[in-house]
Formats: C-alpha cells, structure tokens, sequence
C-alpha cells in the first residue's frame, strides 16, 4: 500500500496535481470538440419537449448538475435516475424530449436496459461517454465523447477528470443554448427570484417603499415643530413637505434639524417652508430599487421620496428598506 502523504507539502503537491490535471482534461476536450458538439446543441434548441438527463452513480451526480444548469438558463431539464426510469419513471419521458445520457464507459447497464425503450417512444438521444464507440454510443443520435487519458486519481480509479470533463461539456451545452436562445440578464432573474442577481433585476421600488400610514408628510403650512412631530411618529429620519393637491414641494430631515437647531436655537415659531430643502431627490415607484440605491449613494443620502408623473407623493424609501430587501 502507498504511504499517505502527510506533510504540508506532500498534501499540497497532491492537491496542485489533481487540479492541473483535472483542467488539463478539460482543456484537451476543448481542443476536440467538433461537429458532435454542433448537433448536440441543435438537437437541444429543436427540442419540443423537456431535456432528460440521465445516469447512475457518479455520472448520475454530474446529470443533475447539468439538468440544474440547463433548466436554470432557459432551457427546460429534469433528471431522471436510470434505474428508477426502469421502473416506471420512464412514463416520464415523451416522443418531443431528447434524452442526455451519461456513462463513461458507456455500457451501464441501467442505461442500455431503458435507452431502446426510449428511441422506440421517439425521443432523440445525445449520449455523454469516454470514447467514439461504446454500446450507449452506439444506440444515440450523437454521441460527445469526453475521453480522458486518466483519472487525477492516483489509483486511476475515482471518477475525478472524467467526472469533470463530463461536467463541463454539460456546461458548454448549456451556455451554447443560452446564447442561441438570447436568454439574458433579466431572463436569468426571473428563474432565480430567490438569488441576489434576481432581487436586483426584479424589485422595484413600489414592492418595498412605505405607503399609507407609514408615509411621512406635512403640509408646507406647518412648523418646524410640526415636522419633528411626524418624523418622530413615522420613524424614517424625515418627512415630505406638500402642498394642498399633495404635490412634492420640499423635504426635512433629522439633519436639517440638528443644524437649524445649532443655527438658531429657538425653533417654535419658524415655519417649514422657510427651512426646507426644496425640489428634493425623488424616484418613482416603477423605477428598479438597485437604481435607487446608486442615486441614494451618488446623492450621499438616506432617503428618497416616491413620486408620480404630476409628483404627487405616494411613497418613501430609507437605505434600510433596501438593506432589509437584500437589494444591497
């Protein structure tokens, strides 16, 4: 039996090692790809049906990723377990599908027991295998071969480059449909709403802004005490200022407090038009919350008004509302 390497730089080298060899089988796969790899991709965008990816073991692992990945840039997949689909998961599958199938040594027998099944219902097969001629390759429409000249297993025996070279041809489909199909940015949030990228391209300000009760404003013939009041009460550290048809006329905030504050001491008698901030930032409430928040950092601001075409006031947002949004 080989020692085990133990030492910091044994396990290091070792580590070095699987990597270089792991991308050195992927860049040997992009120096072979050809007109497989083409008909692949067509036989993926002709598809009328749903893309079925399927394995066992390992490769069974990599076919879910691919399914995930396809699925998620607008190409729908599902996996289907080889054996399972022996077993009646097969009703699944559908004359409009095309069936990925992965075995890297091509004769799993899981697979080669549901494959003719599948060619006689009418779907296409692409077959994902280690070599030109195989008995699953054999059975498919095309077949991509992602031969390896050996596993970044010391023992040559662990699915490792294989897995990975099977991994990224899986990708290479997936991106090639992505870009056949168009499918962009905001394509791609709509499938991830959950994600970051999908909460910035999707939310928009009137899906986080305080409206109603929450929303702070006084009229532009109150007081500067009257503001204080309705900043303390709506708890947003400002409030709008409007005229008689609702319309935005101004803004005043804790900051504008506190210099007037350290300006004149004594505020009873001053009235809030005379010390607001006039023609305030606003946003509207159409407008995507991620541009909000770059104007609330361009202006070094906290909070932004939300107005309408006539500017009539119908919303606010704090910094917080977009924190708490997960929009920054």
């Amino acid at each position: 039996m080989k020692d085990c390497i133990s030492t910091e730089e044994g396990i290091l080298q070792l580590g070095k090692e699987v990597l270089l060899a792991e991308s050195s089988a992927v860049a040997n796969l992009a120096e072979t790809l050809s007109t497989p790899f083409v008909k692949a991709v067509n036989l993926l965008l002709g598809c009328k049906g749903r893309i079925v990816v399927s394995g066992v073991g390992k490769s069974g692992h990599i076919a879910r990723k691919i399914a995930a990945t396809l699925a998620s840039t607008g190409s729908p997949a599902f996996f289907v377990h080889a054996a399972e689909a022996a077993h009646g998961d097969l009703g699944m599958i559908t004359p409009n599908d095309v069936v990925i199938a992965i075995s890297y040594s091509g004769s799993s027998s899981e697979l080669l027991t549901i494959i003719p099944s599948v060619i006689r219902e009418g779907a296409s097969v692409i077959s994902i295998t280690g070599s030109e001629h195989n008995p699953l390759a054999d059975h498919a429409t095309v077949n991509l071969n992602v031969h390896i000249e050996r596993e970044a297993c010391p023992l040559n025996l662990a699915p490792t480059s294989s897995t990975t070279a099977t991994l990224a041809i899986g990708d290479a489909l997936a991106v090639a449909c992505l870009d056949a199909k168009g499918f962009g940015p905001d394509d791609f949030a709509r499938s991830h709403p959950g994600g970051a990228l999908g909460r910035r391209l999707l939310t928009r300000v009137e899906d986080i802004m305080r409206k109603g009760e929450k929303l702070p404003s006084i009229p532009v013939t109150a007081s500067v005490l009257d503001a204080v009041k309705e900043i303390t009460a709506k708890k947003i550290g400002m409030t709008a200022i409007v005229d008689n048809e609702n319309c935005v006329v101004g803004i005043f905030t804790e900051g504008d407090l506190r210099r007037l504050i350290e300006k004149v001491g004594d505020i009873r008698q001053i009235s809030i038009a005379d010390v607001m901030t006039k023609d305030p930032t606003t946003t509207t409430a159409s407008a995507l919350a991620i541009e909000a928040a770059k104007t609330l950092e361009q202006t070094l601001l906290n909070q932004l008004l939300v107005i309408d075409q006539d500017r009539h006031l119908i919303g606010a947002l704090h910094i917080h509302d977009l924190m708490t949004a997960k929009v920054i």
